[in-house]
């Protein structure tokens, strides 16, 4: 028995949660993010909880190093070594363009400059089966191109490399010799699906933000170590699980929404406890807002994901397990500003952590949504962060002014059309991820999480017309709290098409089964039993002439006639589900999937104890915007009993968060300390 820590670095803030195993009971810290040297965050924040380092038993980490790298452009030079004739793979891209009547749209701009993309004769056929050998001298005379040129990293992607990737290997060897030092991402090694353009992408991002991602999983790893903290570090994925620091390393693409995905995680857990198998989360922090969905209890991962992908614009595919999420820049710290129309606008540039908003006192002059909040009556100056920070009304009003006059208006008008504004782009995001994919938000709660969601959260559910929001237990340390949700976990994928339909059961078990050894191999490696590691089939499948696939579970054991039948009623159904229809048309399976996880021990959430001290704290006034600005009960979050209910307007302060209970809404405390508001609860 000991401690399990789990650290979240946000753009804003670095949040710390830890569980005493033998008691269940959690301890939280939350520090300034130090962007110069993340890590450094880190230790504060390991400071600022006072935890003895020799009793942490398991370390758990998420970042925004890798979304940071790409999003601001600082990955390192990379240069990319290809099939004869797939040099502009990057470039072509797809020819469905999302802005169809933009004459002048403009594709994606490669992050390989054509000089550095260069050809090496080699062919494979779709089965893995060599058309023409390697040849070894196109690729030493592009390790001394790479050399010239000065590239830091290298991305190897080849035709047909997920059906056999000897060529990969082999030419990554030949570079390995000449080129010391420099990172090799194979696309074999990052994904064994088929798709070229989008396995290419996916490897020559890998490669853009290798080294600076193992520098910095280096760095955090030596300083915790200096810390006393001999237990095994652990990176959470993209795909709600997970890893070692070495498979953090060598695969750092998986890494892309590391932080996000433990707020949906323990937003699905919170959501199974109460009774909402169907959760939409939002999680608003310093910087962005993310929003994904859960059903059944269960988080969505997809293998057909898409970074900085707008309704405008097609993005950039990466093909690995990524929870879905949508990420939209609109956070606390989002900078107001007006464009050239002379429109106010909200975001994406934010405040960051230095200088932050103008009211933390640090320097900054530019108007944030926070600067806004506290304008409004919905912050307390001297309750942010429990108290550790005074916010300056007087200084958000400065930093309001320009934009005010500029839009001929008040101070007070100004900070409410920031955010009227923020929660419009908010709400909007929901909706991407919610009816714009056919789901229906009233169907859903709202869980709302991150410093920012319990108080932009309520009033958004309401907007769409969602009935219940839930803001769970310290939500601005709810990411981290959601790792130690979290099983370590890997995917492991393959493309090999098989019609369902009079398959051999042989053929149609052996890839599943070959997976599920290779799985096992993994983990026990890392010294994960078997009895400890619990594996998932899945396939992606379609109807023969179909050109996407939907993911299906599929059945343990043997695939025998009766396991196949099972097999295509699932697939039917969920096709009928998503798409209103079944055909009588064959089915194919395209792509073999295993998920295996290796168990770890989790918190089991306490029911509320005795309140810690009075709940009603004071009255102050609090503009609702369209509803005035009212008298407004603010409540103390620790002193709330389970059980208790309170009618909006009501506010509720706790040290990272602060929940705004409009009127019409009413709150009750779950028996967890959840606060479950009702948004439309006098209609």
């Amino acid at each position: 028995m000991g401690i399990r820590v789990a650290t979240d670095i946000g753009g804003t803030f670095t949040d710390l949660v830890y569980m005493d195993e033998a008691t269940g009971a959690l301890g939280f810290a939350k520090v300034p993010t130090t962007p110069a040297s993340p890590e450094q965050g880190v230790v504060e924040a390991m400071e600022e909880a006072g935890f003895a380092s020799r009793e942490v038993r398991d370390f758990i980490h998420g970042c925004t190093v890798v979304i940071n790298a790409i999003t601001e452009r600082r990955g390192v030079r990379v240069g990319l070594l290809t099939t004869l004739g797939m040099r502009d793979v990057l470039e072509i891209g797809r020819g469905n363009r999302p802005d169809i009547y933009n004459l002048r749209y403009q594709k994606p701009r490669p992050f390989v400059p054509r000089r550095l993309r260069l050809e090496v004769e080699e062919r494979l056929g779709p089965r893995g089966e060599v058309v023409t050998p390697l040849v070894e001298e196109d690729v030493q005379r592009a390790a001394e191109v790479f050399l010239k040129a000065g590239v830091e990293a290298v991305a190897i992607g080849f035709l047909h490399a997920y059906a056999n990737p000897e060529h990969e290997k082999r030419a990554a060897a030949i570079l390995g010799k000449a080129l010391p030092g420099v990172a090799l991402s194979l696309s074999s090694s990052i994904t064994r699906e088929w798709r070229e353009y989008e396995r290419i992408s996916t490897a020559v991002l890998n490669a853009y933000v290798k080294p600076t991602a193992t520098t910095y999983i280096q760095r955090l790893d030596e300083r915790i170590r200096k810390a006393g903290v001999t237990a095994p570090f652990h990176i959470m994925q993209s795909n709600g699980g997970t890893a070692t620091v070495e498979m953090a390393a060598d695969a750092p693409i998986a890494l892309v929404e590391s932080g996000p995905v433990g707020g949906v995680a323990g937003a699905a857990f919170v959501g199974r406890e109460l009774g909402h198998p169907d959760v939409i989360t939002l999680d608003i922090g310093g910087t962005t807002a993310k929003t994904s969905l859960v059903r059944g209890g269960e988080v969505a991962v997809t293998t057909d994901y898409h970074l900085e992908r707008t309704s405008r614009w097609a993005g950039y595919p990466v093909k690995v397990p990524v929870v879905d999420i949508v990420e939209i820049g609109a956070g606390g710290g989002s900078v107001a500003w007006i464009d050239e129309r002379g429109s106010l606008r909200v975001g994406p540039k934010s405040a960051g952590a230095e200088p932050g908003p103008a009211a933390y006192g640090r320097g900054g002059t530019e108007a944030t949504v926070t600067d806004a909040n506290l304008i409004a009556g919905r912050l307390n100056p001297d309750f942010f962060l429990g108290g550790a920070m005074t916010l300056d009304r007087r200084l958000a009003e400065e930093a309001l002014r320009p934009l005010a006059a500029r839009l001929e208006v008040g101070v007070q008008e100004a900070a409410l059309g920031i955010l009227r504004l923020v929660n419009a782009n908010m709400a909007n995001a929901v909706k991407i991820i919610s009816a714009e994919r056919g789901h229906d938000p009233r169907d859903f709660a709202l869980v709302a999480m991150g410093g920012g969601g319990p108080s932009h959260g309520p009033l958004i559910a309401r907007e769409l017309h969602i009935r219940t929001a839930i803001v769970p237990p310290s939500p601005g340390h709810f990411s981290a709290f959601g790792m130690l949700e979290t099983d370590i976990r890997r995917d492991w994928l393959r493309t090999r098409l098989i019609r369902l339909d009079g398959a051999d059961e042989t053929d149609l078990t052996g890839p599943f089964a070959e997976l599920e050894a290779e799985a096992v191999r993994a983990f026990e490696r890392e010294g994960i039993s078997r009895g400890e590691i619990l594996l998932e089939r899945r396939a992606d499948m379609r109807y023969r002439g179909q050109e996407h696939t939907l993911s299906v579970p599929i059945p343990g054991g043997i695939l025998d006639g009766s396991a196949q039948e099972e097999i295509a009623r699932r697939f039917h159904a969920a096709h009928e589900d998503k798409y209103t229809f079944r055909l009588a048309s064959a089915i194919e399976l395209v792509n073999y999937h295993v998920i295996a996880q290796g168990v770890v021990s989790k918190p089991s959430r306490a029911r509320l104890g005795a309140p810690s001290g009075p709940s009603l704290t004071g009255e102050r006034r609090v503009d609702f915007d369209g509803e005035g600005t009212l008298p407004t009960p603010v409540y103390r979050r620790e002193g709330l009993e389970a059980g208790v209910s309170v009618d909006g307007p009501a506010i509720v302060e706790e040290t990272a968060a602060t929940t705004v209970v409009y009127p019409g809404m009413r709150l009750h405390v779950s028996d967890f300390g959840d606060l479950v508001i009702e948004t439309e609860a006098a209609s």
